[in-house]
Formats: C-alpha cells, structure tokens, sequence
C-alpha cells in the first residue's frame, strides 16, 4: 500500500473519529468551552452557522470560542474519547540517564594467554602425550619423548667437564642447555646422575588447551618446528563490532553484558580492554575487545555474542520515554497534555537515547506531560485540525 492511500485511510478513520467525538460533545454543555462559533466540514474547508451533514453522511464538526482562540494543532477530547483511544501519559523529568550500547561479537581468543612449543634444537618425537587437539595440559605435564642427538652430546661433556677444567665448565655446560629451553627437570636429572640421557621428555610451558598440533610420532624436527599452539582459555576475548556513530559512547574500562545463545537466561560481565583504531569500511564498524572470565571453560571459540556496553552515565538529564516522540524523519514531536482534554504538538531536539528513555535538549521543561501513548493518532488529528483551520475563510464564518 502507497503511503499516499495509507495517509488517505488515516485521513478519513480520523474525521470519523472527529465526528464521533463531535456528535458526543454536542449532548453536552458547552459552557467550558465557550460559545460553538460554526461548525465545519469534516474532510473539507468548508463550514456552516448550523449543524448538518456532508455529502457522505458525516456531521459538520463544532469550532468552539475557546478553541478558536487555542494555537493552530491544539486538540481537545472528551474524557470518553481519551479512553477510547487509551491515552498515557508521562512527566519530564530529570535522572541520570546511561546510554548503553549494542553489538555483535565472537568469543576469540586471548593473544596474551597463547603458547607456541617450538624447541631450539632437533631432533626425533619417540612417543606422543598430548596426542590431540583439544586437550588441556598442565605447565609441566610431559608432551612428548624424543632423541636429540645435539643434547645427548652436551649432556655427555657434562660428567668430564669437572676432571678437565674444574666446575666453571660444568657450569657452561649447564648454561648451554639453559640457552636451548631444555626442561628444568632434565637439567636437574643431569646435575644428580651426571648421565647422558637418550630419551628425554619435552614439557609442557605453561597450562592451557591444545588448538594446534602438528607433532606426529616418529617425525623428525628441526630447531623453530612449531609443535603445539597451547591456548589458557580460562580468560577469553569477544571481539563486538560497534557503529560508528556508537564509538563516542565507549571506554576502555566500561563493564559489558554479554549473552549467547548456548546459554539462554544466563548473561557474562566483561570489561571492555581495547578500542581498535580503524574503522573497517564497508560495514562502518570498529572493533572492540572484551575481556572475559571463563573460568569453567564454557565459552568456546568463535561463540557467536549480544553485547551491551554501559556508558558513562549523564548527570541529571531531561528526559522522556522514547514511546512520547514522534520523528517524521523531518522533526520530531511530542504532544503536550495541556490538562482538560486539551493537547498540543510541541517540536523538540533529541539528544542520547537509553533504553525506553530519550534526552531531551529544547523543547519542553521540567514537569511538562507528555502523551506516551496514541500519541500518533492524536498528532494527525491535531495536523487535520490546524490544517481546516488555516483553510477555513473568515467570511464564512457566521
């Protein structure tokens, strides 16, 4: 449907309205509000010192002293017509208002927490330990047992580098095993028994889960072969894609609510850690990092996340339900509920939006109500008016 049929539609439900309502407010007195001045045509310009009908059957609308001496727009409903259209309403009021921010993101992982195993020598793996991804794996937990024939060598000076040259070489030695990451416990063994060892167990650095094995029994490996890529997942990154427009409202510091779909009803805190500085250009969106308590593990990579970042909240901020503001894309409106079943369109300047409440700027002040609920209907009703009006001739009227 076009939105000029949809604006004639409207058009013609809200001069039923109007004539409903007239029809009503002619049972009653008229004494609040004034003396009827003439009566005008529901859908046209034109009016009439008597009640009658047009040419579709509907009753002229009554123009009242009072109401012609309202401002153009104004519009006034019975107590009966108020509750037909189920009118709310709300107070401006001042509050701290916090704009919260919403994004997308994935858990990824934590860049500080991730471990290569690449040794510094060669040699040949004899027998795997950590045999598949996906394990977890204690700093210190044997990996794999290998044969390098460069550390058995250095290992073999060591009992005959005291006879030679006193304990200062033993020391060398010691220092040289040091400088190629052989394990502590290796060294130790070396320093006790003063024996080479053929089949010398690799540890594992530091705790975390396996993501990337490339270790395979029996394969030989150089020095920089990259074996296992260990990740601590007990902290994790969700990395949210803000707007552009949403960036000012961040900091580095600001708590994040994040929820996934695995886990309906349950919600995550965070902080958010890092801003990322460019801006990716065909989504307008920049990267944010989160960083994440998994202490249980729970969050996998590449979860998908609802993410609500809390801004700094604003210190006693005029503010109105959203509900109340109409935005023709050109202005924005409230209607003024000016007390005795009168209304009246009010244009604002918006500024920060936080939930169900919007700030308002200019406009309105404190105490003022608005219209929260039927507001629209009331608002073209009111444009109808102010538009009959400013089409109606003064010679015409009686």
């Amino acid at each position: 449907m076009s939105a000029i049929n949809k604006t004639r539609i409207l058009t013609t439900a809200l001069a039923v309205l109007m004539a409903a309502s007239a029809a009503h407010a002619e049972a009653e007195t008229t004494g609040d509000k004034g003396k009827v001045l003439y009566y005008r045509a529901p859908m046209s310009s034109d009016t009439s010192s008597v009640p009658k009908k047009d040419s579709m059957g509907m009753d002229y609308v009554p123009v009242y002293a009072d109401e012609a001496k309202e401002e153009p727009g104004t519009v006034r409903l019975t107590a009966e017509r108020i509750q037909q259209l189920g009118v709310r309403t709300a107070i401006v009021e001042r509050r701290d208002l916090a704009r919260t921010v919403h994004a997308v993101g994935t858990v990824q992982i934590d860049e500080t927490r991730q471990t290569l195993v690449s040794p510094r020598f060669d040699g040949w793996i004899e027998k795997l330990y950590a045999d598949a991804t996906g394990m977890q794996v204690k700093k210190g937990d044997p990996l794999f047992v290998f044969y390098s024939p460069e550390l058995t060598h250095i290992e073999a000076e060591y009992p005959f580098s005291h006879a030679l040259n006193g304990p200062h070489a033993m020391n060398g030695t010691i220092e040289r095993l040091e400088s190629l990451a052989v394990p502590p416990e290796e060294i130790a063994r070396l320093q006790k028994e003063h024996t080479a060892n053929y089949h010398m167990t690799l540890t594992a650095p530091a705790d975390g889960t396996v993501i990337k094995k490339t270790a395979i029994e029996g394969m030989q490996f150089a020095p920089g072969t990259v074996l296992y890529s260990l990740v601590d997942l007990s902290n994790v990154w969700v990395i949210a894609d803000v707007y552009e427009q949403d960036l000012a409202g961040i900091d580095v510091g600001q708590t994040a609510k994040i929820t996934f779909t695995a886990f309906p009803g349950h919600s995550f805190e965070g902080k958010v850690g890092f801003v990322y500085p460019d801006i990716n250009k065909e989504t307008r969106t920049a990267k944010v990092r989160i960083d994440l308590p998994n202490p249980a593990g729970e969050l996998r990579l590449d979860m998908y996340a609802d993410v609500n970042i809390a801004g700094t909240p604003e210190k006693n901020v005029l503010t109105i339900p959203v509900s109340a503001v109409l935005n023709s894309g050109e202005r924005k409106v409230v209607l003024i509920d000016l007390g005795d079943g009168r209304f009246r369109p009010q244009a604002v300047k918006t500024g920060m939006r936080a939930g169900d409440s919007v700030e308002i700027l200019d406009g309105l002040k404190e105490g003022d109500r608005v219209v929260t609920t039927a507001n629209f209907l009331i608002d073209s009703e009111s444009n109808l008016r102010a538009a009959l009006q400013s089409f109606t001739p003064p010679e015409n009227k009686p």
